[in-house]
């Protein structure tokens, strides 16, 4: 057999995937090219490696037998050029982070710095709800997580960063008084929720819980910046976190509505399984985390301290 490390990487996307075209996307090829490299891979072998049901691709039993094999070598493949670059005097590796969607105003800020610092290291980072980022830390496929709301789960060790506000929010052309409202108010308004899985939905929903408010609920979106233009074309109300909406308040788009009880506040939190065992990138990262995470987030974030 004489397949390449080339031929490997494109089946173990494809096998990944389950589609071709989903394979090229994440190698940046085009489609031809991902099936001519699938191709040649199979003749090597007289087992499918695949099969086409009702036009879907399917990988066969011994496919995923030959795809987990190629993923083990192209890790090792990996491990030896981060090795290289260590025995150069740098840092290097794979550093593996997921963040809930409203994390994506933090996360590039503490990511910044330590980048510039080892400019060799690779950042695989997934920016997606609070259910998808538990279940890539039940499943070890992650070395970090970054959240506002500790899981109940699992055991996590943390490293506690800033505080998370969270306002009821309305476009800039709300009639709405600017005195401090009763927290009734919210069951007049048409609301505006995050999916189900999100951080956000889950804290507004402990809100409503907690003083027994009945809400009418408008809409269902799935992200902070689809909530975000539904409220600023006046569809609705909702309760949001402070740091995604710093321009639109500053350009009279958007207002907090004064309501007591609110700010919500939770803290964002960098965490991890405990018991871990980090890899020289992940320790490096926790300890830059810890020490420079203060001067980070009053570089950043000191604008929010407008508000309280």
């Amino acid at each position: 057999m004489k397949y390449t490390l080339h031929q490997l990487q494109v089946f173990q996307q494809v096998a990944q995937h389950q589609s071709i075209t989903k394979a090229s996307e994440e190698l940046h090829l085009t489609q031809p090219a991902v099936s001519i490299q699938l191709k040649n891979f199979q003749d090597q072998f007289s087992i499918p490696l695949t099969e086409v049901v009702g036009r879907k691709l399917f990988v066969t039993e011994f496919g995923q037998e030959i795809a987990a094999a190629a993923e083990r070598i192209l890790q090792e493949v990996q491990a030896i050029e981060y090795k290289t670059t260590s025995y150069k005097g740098k840092l290097s590796g794979r550093l593996k982070v997921s963040v809930v969607s409203t994390g994506k105003y933090v996360i590039p800020y503490i990511l910044s710095g330590f980048l510039q610092k080892n400019p060799d290291i690779e950042i695989v980072l997934d920016v997606t709800n609070k259910a998808r980022v538990i279940e890539s830390l039940e499943k070890n496929e992650v070395d970090f997580s970054l959240v506002s709301i500790l899981p109940d789960t699992m055991q996590v060790e943390k490293i506690e960063l800033m505080p998370n506000q969270l306002y009821l929010v309305g476009n800039g052309k709300s009639q709405l008084k600017k005195t401090t409202a009763d927290k009734k108010i919210v069951e007049q308004l048409p609301l505006i929720f995050r999916e189900q899985g999100s951080g956000t939905r889950q804290t507004m929903e402990r809100f409503f819980n907690k003083y027994n408010i009945t809400v009418r609920r408008k809409m269902e979106l799935t992200s902070n910046e689809a909530v975000k233009q539904a409220v600023l074309a006046g569809l609705g109300y909702s309760i949001m976190p402070l740091i995604g909406i710093r321009s639109e308040l500053i350009h009279g788009e958007l207002q907090l509505i004064p309501v007591k009880g609110l700010p919500i506040q939770s803290t964002w939190q960098l965490i991890w399984v405990r018991g871990k065992k980090f890899s020289p990138v992940a320790n490096a990262f926790a300890a830059y985390v810890v020490s420079e995470k203060k001067q980070v987030l009053a570089n950043h974030f000191g604008w929010t301290n407008e508000y309280s």
